[in-house]
């Protein structure tokens, strides 16, 4: 339920509204807007009667959310959401931020060059797994702790922003200590334990479409992140599993224009998981962009071939390097623009 005050409304009745809703037993989200601040009901079972706050001053109406998701939905909110990442690099706003780097980080020099590599052709932002969880038992799972250290030495040396993901709530903290973005991967989108500690963590989560999730599951899983309190979300769309072996997944592009409509949350697209085709990536992420993408989590690594994981989805350097002159027009076609690399100091 949202409380909408009028735009006349003064602190003093705002307040009010809010102690109300506290007595009740609820927890209450005051939400300042251009024109009107709303608060919203969290702990609403259904049976809360509107009409107590109808008659206080100034409350302009109550709206009952429809969604079975509540924080996550326009209704709740109409106004994009933004994320605000460190050196004042948004996501969800004009500008189109483009997240590249391995699948896996495998070594200094590895991570290294493909940090420097990807900040040159313009990425703000580097992707590499610490932790990696995989299919195979036998599959390399990753450098863990080393790795993030090396991530945070790319960090320190290209100025570059770090997202890495978490596997387990027990590693939320020690990812948060190096990364600037926490991600939920797909096979950890229902990971509900995890969830919730992430969405504790005080740092934005990237959290990705399950294998084979609706996109009402995926928002009802970001609404158990912004019910702890976080609403600094980015959601990605990754693939889901089809029946065609064409491709690894089934890219749903039409799933940026949906969860546009659907949720205020920004939302990126990762063309690799999305395809496992090397050859489509850049077809794809153009396809993202032009349907809406904020952003483009891109695989890079500086030999595929021989890639610990991922490889066949993976561009080398030059790839990349083409892929963002080609979204860079679509981004301008759309009156948006790729989001520049930060001056390192």
């Amino acid at each position: 339920m949202l409380v909408v005050m009028q735009h006349s409304a003064s602190d003093a009745e705002i307040a009010r509204v809010v102690e109300a809703i506290e007595e009740m037993g609820y927890q209450a989200r005051p939400m300042p807007g251009r024109q009107r601040t709303t608060v919203g009901i969290v702990g609403n079972d259904g049976k809360l009667d509107g009409s107590r706050f109808t008659a206080m001053p100034g409350v302009l109406e109550v709206i009952h959310v429809t969604q079975p998701y509540k924080q996550v939905s326009r209704e709740w909110k109409a106004e994009n959401s933004v994320v605000h990442l460190p050196g004042g690099l948004t996501i969800g706003g004009e500008e189109v931020v483009l997240m590249a780097g391995p699948c896996s980080v495998e070594s200094e020099s590895q991570i290294l060059g493909v940090a420097h590599a990807v900040r040159e052709a313009g990425a703000v932002i580097l992707r590499g797994g610490a932790f990696k969880p995989r299919t195979s038992p036998y599959s390399f799972q990753g450098l863990g702790r080393k790795g993030l250290e090396l991530l945070r030495r790319a960090r320190q040396e290209t100025g570059l922003l770090v997202v890495t993901e978490a596997l387990d709530p027990e590693g939320v903290d020690l990812v948060a200590e190096v990364a600037d973005i926490i991600q939920i991967g797909a096979r950890n989108m229902q990971n509900f334990s995890l969830l919730k500690r992430a969405g504790r963590a005080k740092k934005p989560v990237l959290l990705k479409r399950g294998i084979a999730a609706t996109i009402t599951e995926l928002l009802l899983s970001a609404e158990y992140l912004l019910a702890e309190g976080n609403d600094q979300i980015v959601l990605c769309e990754r693939g889901v599993r089809g029946f065609d072996p064409a491709t690894r997944n089934v890219f749903d592009v039409t799933a940026i224009p949906v969860v546009h409509k659907l949720s205020h949350l920004p939302i990126i697209a990762d063309p690799s998981h999305g395809t496992g085709l090397r050859d489509k990536v850049t077809p794809m992420a153009r396809a993202a962009v032009a349907a809406g993408a904020d952003g483009l989590l891109i695989e890079v690594h500086p030999d595929p071939d021989r890639a610990l994981s991922d490889g066949a989805q993976s561009l080398a350097p030059a790839q990349f390097v083409e892929l963002v002159r080609q979204v860079r027009a679509i981004a301008e076609v759309l009156g948006r623009r790729v989001a520049e690399p930060a001056e390192v100091s």
